[in-house]
């Protein structure tokens, strides 16, 4: 049985041992300077003539594919270097509870750095009306998204003692994630799969369902897809702990 109170002091820890260090507000910095930068450089924010946050939210999947895996490397593959996940699990906590803990804690850290950007949201304001409720969509669709990116990392991090291996398989597996709903490779099924195929390709990836949301529409489905994506990647960290901790 999960005790709320030992997942919330698993929780806290993890949390400030983010800010123990400046490696967080890099993080931070990096991430508002980057995605400013694909908003109103690369995305041509102002050239678009129109108060929508349409290359705001476009960017956010790729650059979370670099920076979020990089906040997550060390979830696990750290503990197991220093020898103190031998140490965390002798504690009066469960496996379960120290997972969803850690899970929480950076993904409330991810969630911090997403709601940092809201000068962007005022920008927009102040130069026209955007739809907030579309607004409200993106923030909903992107954070969904970063905690789908976050679980991958904490399945990656367990899988290994190296933080940089761990950092590289959760890119390649966010990637491929994104990679089947991307046009050109669901063009590439199309040529030659049938419509069944195609079909299941896309729907395991994260874009269709991100930009579902993108574009102001909150379908359960779609929740449901990323909320399903967290506890898959959940469950199978739990096993791979468990037969870590057995070996």
């Amino acid at each position: 049985m999960t005790s709320t109170r030992n997942t919330a002091t698993i929780f806290c820890r993890e949390f400030k041992s983010y800010f123990e260090s400046p490696v967080a507000y890099v993080f931070l910095v990096v991430f508002l300077l980057l995605t400013g930068f694909m908003t109103f450089s690369v995305g041509s924010f102002f050239e678009r003539s129109t108060a929508d946050l349409g290359p705001f939210f476009f960017w956010h999947p790729w650059v979370y594919l670099l920076l979020v895996p990089a906040a997550c490397m060390g979830l696990w593959a750290e503990e197991r270097r220093t020898g103190t996940l031998e140490l965390l699990l002798t504690m009066p906590i469960t496996m379960t509870e120290a997972i969803i803990g850690k899970f929480l804690a950076a993904w409330a850290f991810i969630s911090l750095a997403i709601i940092l950007t809201f000068p962007i949201v005022v920008t927009t304001c102040h130069l026209g009306n955007p739809d907030l409720g579309v607004v409200f969509c993106g923030y909903l669709g992107s954070i969904l998204l970063a905690g789908s990116y976050v679980a991958t990392g904490m399945l990656t991090s367990s899988m290994t003692r190296s933080q940089v291996i761990g950092f590289v398989l959760a890119l390649v597996l966010c990637l491929l994630m994104l990679l089947a709903g991307w046009e050109p490779v669901t063009g590439y099924f199309v040529k030659w799969a049938p419509a069944w195929v195609v079909n299941a390709v896309e729907s395991v990836s994260f874009m269709p369902h991100y930009s579902s949301m993108q574009r102001g529409v909150i379908d359960l489905r779609d929740i449901g897809y990323y909320l399903s994506v967290i506890g898959l990647m959940l469950c199978a960290t739990h096993v791979v702990l468990d037969n870590r901790k057995s070996a």
